[in-house]
């Protein structure tokens, strides 16, 4: 008996359900809070001052910011290129790994630069 090819599939298509998640549950609670009740003034002005919510994402040696880009920014980016690879298949464009690498490529470096210039990581 043969044994089964190896896929790394697994892993790009649990990154893709996991920037579904985000784009269904966290960005509209996101745009919902800071594109709606903020501006509105719904919200009180002091819970969005700069120094508040640096301080925030910094706490916890840096774990909740490193959380909230990772749900806002880097899982849907994974979750996009996924589509676009997928897609590119679909329309017989992709020829052999280069998409993959491409698109997969892409949305990590996306991730790393999001990460990097959040102010989390220094």
């Amino acid at each position: 008996m043969n044994q089964p090819k190896r896929s790394d599939e697994p892993i790009w298509w649990a990154l893709f359900s996991a920037g579904g998640v985000c784009f269904a549950v966290m960005i509209p609670g996101l745009v919902l809070t800071l594109g709606l009740l903020y501006p509105l003034g719904l919200l009180p002005e002091a819970a969005f001052s700069y120094s508040r919510v640096q301080q925030l994402l910094q706490s916890f040696w840096g774990l909740a910011g490193l959380i909230l880009a990772g749900t806002a920014i880097c899982l849907p980016l994974f979750h996009a290129m996924h589509r676009v690879h997928h897609g590119l298949h679909d329309l017989k464009l992709a020829k052999g790994p280069l998409t993959k690498v491409l698109c997969y490529g892409l949305a990590s470096l996306l991730s790393i630069v999001a990460i990097a210039y959040s102010g989390i990581i220094v």
